[in-house]
């Protein structure tokens, strides 16, 4: 049968036999008439540009798709349309995405545009796409039919196994580092062989651990995510049989999120398109922020050049913001100077002004944050789960959360744990409860062997029966089985130099503050260096959440209301915040999503709120301080702001602090607004308070804050001799300070003759 007879009958066949209700009026109807668009169920609905995009003549397409402006449904409508109108056979469709769940969405908006099954169609991710691939050809691809795919966590034990092979110190030499270096080399298109000459001295290790860790994938047969794309697209250069048959077959193929694509993916779109093939990418240039992932923004720019004949089509109306909100979007990014350029706007209202906020601090930024929720809870009408609070990193949100729990206000931390969950931050948490209690069993199981010092499962269960079998802690039990040579050598050793640590941090703690027992707990246990020798993006993570933990427990004892001894107690003051960590950690859990949403900015990508806050805008933090002088970075950091903008729908809030702590000393630092926020015209920002760009301003008629007496209280000046009363010891008057800052302490002579120190923000203390 030739090419014309097989797509003849292909053509009489979804006639027969895709029930479409309106395919005389789709098939007869002009382009050019909108009005007619609307009697198809495949047209109705979509605006002039939505329109334009659907119905283009059969050709390469790039669809510059901005935020919220209905990307899915085009693509979704497109490939009916391409089905309804151009008779394509449905088998000649490859509709590609970056997640499992738009991957369902759009089969599952497909079959109800078409009223038909789409089970046969290759509709998914691009590794499922690869996977089928490789299951219909694994003999040419190298494989055993029964190929077992690794995931994330099967892929970290077989490179931590080979570290131990290799004798490598595991300390230096992360398992999640090492494969993230495996994976970003996969996801270039490069195999060991192909490093050899190139590889850079400080990347030899993991290389080395690459070429082990390919051999054992060769011989029992594994892939890992980063080898389905590889190995496909090894699949298709070294078998042009199989190549040409997948080409001859997808005639038309679309993918969305293109900007998100990294250099494998945009390499197994070259091969399978060729030249003869129609590709359909949708994407917003302005959205792609996964650079660190290994995305490359400049696929989305080198498809118009790349392929032939492209049409570009702009979706610039908006169904998600108001206009102010679209405006202030539209100012910011337009400052990217390499982007391929839309502007946003909608039909909607013009809607309220983005209301600015300029905080004292940190404390003083997350009570106006939860304030203005109540606020919006209580007499706007909003439920919780319609707000949702940014930040741009993780660390920031243990601020927010600590208010957020004071107030019992209900929240859920979205792509990640909430602070004193996370796994560095309860490593160091478990050595503080050591360094006070040796005796915590928990704590000692949690870091005996963090950072890695060579005990493993089998000298852990002998501690344990031995604790069982005596009667007590696992930390007596330790110094029982080293008394009687009850381990191994390599073992006792190991054993030894854990209960040599912990001794000598108890030592170094003693009748030191909270922020000291927190630092030695930190830093010098190793733990610090151990998280820091950690992968880019994680290691910086990890450390900054630590870094905040540090400044949690400088800051601890001002906000912690329940305290009933004010005196500047080590002991108390320790034992009190580890029961509050405890305590946060396990507080105010929502299992039914009615809270308050908190995420990073990266977590918010592809999701809209009624209400949004834009915290932490500020230089260095954001935009980041890693960004600086590189411009591709800053850009994306740019695009960063402007997603984070426009996930609102109603209302954004944007608030930045005057001062705020960022370092391990705890010192809190003059802070400047950041450049996103020079950068939205003054008329579509309203200040609550201090404007930060104008000298005099009146306040807002909004009055949604009014600032706690704690936080005025917090700002009172002590000098020698000011009259102040404690509200429990009574009136006394300051003798000496020390200290600067949010550390500040203050000693008081009372009437009865007796000298204390506090501290100076205590909310126990009330100025005269």
């Amino acid at each position: 049968m030739d090419e014309f007879t097989a797509r003849l009958a292909c053509i009489i066949f979804v006639n027969a036999y895709l029930p479409f209700c309106h395919r005389k009026v789709a098939l007869t109807i002009p382009l050019s008439n909108y009005s007619a668009a609307a009697e198809n169920p495949i047209l109705c609905d979509l605006n002039q540009e939505q329109l334009k995009a659907v119905t283009a003549p059969i050709s390469n397409l790039l669809v510059l798709a901005g935020a919220g402006s209905g990307k899915t449904r085009v693509l979704v409508h497109r490939l009916a349309w391409l089905i309804d109108h151009y008779h394509v056979n449905p088998h000649e469709i490859l509709a590609m995405t970056f997640t499992n769940k738009a991957a369902a969405e759009m089969k599952r908006r497909t079959a109800k545009l078409l009223n038909v099954s789409v089970k046969s169609m290759w509709i998914g991710t691009f590794h499922s796409m690869a996977y089928r691939l490789l299951r219909q050809h694994h003999r040419e691809a190298g494989l055993p039919e029964n190929f077992e795919i690794l995931d994330a966590d099967d892929q970290i034990r077989m490179v931590r196994r080979i570290i131990r092979q290799m004798e490598l110190t595991e300390h230096t030499n992360d398992a999640r580092e090492m494969a993230q270096y495996i994976n970003r080399w996969k996801d270039d298109g490069l195999r060991p062989q192909d490093l050899e000459n190139t590889i850079h001295a400080r990347k030899r290790t993991p290389y080395q651990i690459y070429i082990k860790y390919q051999e054992i994938c060769e011989k029992h047969g594994l892939v890992d995510f980063g080898d389905l794309l590889l190995r496909s697209h090894e699949l298709w250069l070294n078998h042009k049989d199989i190549l040409e048959q997948y080409r001859s077959r997808f005639r038309h193929i679309l993918i969305d999120e293109f900007q998100d694509t990294n250099l494998i993916q945009y390499a197994w779109l070259t091969m399978v398109a060729g030249t003869q093939n129609r590709v359909m990418v949708v994407g917003d240039d302005d959205q792609s922020i996964y650079g660190w992932r290994g995305a490359q923004i400049t696929n989305i720019r080198r498809f118009a050049s790349e392929y032939p004949n492209v049409q570009t089509i702009k979706l610039e109306q908006n169904y998600r913001s108001t206009q102010v909100i679209l405006n202030a979007a539209n100012a910011v990014i337009k400052n990217n100077p390499s982007r391929l350029g839309k502007t946003l706007w909608t039909q909607a209202d013009e809607g309220e002004k983005i209301t600015g906020f300029k905080a004292a601090n940190g404390f003083d930024e997350a009570d106006f944050v939860a304030q203005t929720c109540e606020h919006l809870l209580e007499t706007k009408g909003f439920s919780p789960n319609q707000v949702a609070v940014l930040y741009r990193n993780n660390s920031q949100s243990r601020i927010i959360e600590q208010i957020f729990n004071q107030r019992a206000m209900p929240f859920i931390i979205h792509g990640g744990t909430r602070f004193y969950d996370r796994l560095e931050v309860r490593n160091a948490l478990a050595y503080m409860r050591l360094i006070q209690n040796p005796h915590a069993n928990a704590a000692f199981e949690r870091v005996v062997n963090v950072p890695s010092r060579g005990i493993g499962s089998r000298t852990l269960e002998t501690i344990r029966t031995t604790a069982t079998q005596n009667n007590i802690s696992n930390w007596d039990a330790a110094k029982h089985t080293l008394e009687n040579n009850l381990l191994p050598t390599r073992a006792d050793r190991a054993v030894k130099t854990f209960v040599a640590l912990i001794e000598k941090l108890s030592k170094q703690s003693q009748g030191k503050s909270l922020a000291d027992v927190a630092n030695v707990a930190v830093r010098a246990s190793g733990l610090y260096k151990f998280h820091e020798s950690e992968s880019g993006e994680l290691a910086r993570m990890r450390t900054e959440n630590l870094d905040e933990l540090l400044i949690a427990c400088a800051q601890f004892a001002i906000f912690d209301t329940d305290i009933e001894q004010e005196e500047v107690d080590s002991d108390s003051v320790l034992r009190d915040f580890l029961d509050r960590a405890t305590l946060d950690a396990g507080d105010h859990r929502n299992d039914d999503n009615d809270a308050i949403n908190l995420m990073t900015l990266h977590s918010a990508k592809g999701l809209e709120f009624p209400v949004v806050f834009v915290t932490g805008l500020e230089e260095d933090l954001f935009p980041h301080y890693l960004v600086k002088n590189d411009p591709d970075r800053e850009e994306e950091e740019r695009r960063l702001a402007y997603v984070g903008i426009t996930r609102a729908m109603q209302r954004l809030y944007v608030t930045f602090a005057d001062t705020r702590a960022t370092s391990f000393q705890q010192r809190e630092t003059k802070r400047t607004p950041s450049r996103y926020l020079r950068e939205i015209p003054a008329q579509y920002l309203s200040w609550v308070g201090d404007n930060p760009y104008e000298k005099e301003r009146p306040l807002s008629c909004d009055d949604l804050y009014v600032r706690s007496p704690i936080y005025l209280n917090n700002t009172a000046q002590y000098y020698g001799n000011s009259r102040i009363t404690h509200k429990k010891l009574g009136p006394g008057r300051v003798l000496n300070t020390r200290g600067e800052s949010d550390s500040k302490q203050v000693e008081i002579e009372f009437s009865d003759g007796s000298r204390k120190w506090f501290l100076a923000s205590s909310p126990f203390l009330v100025q005269e």
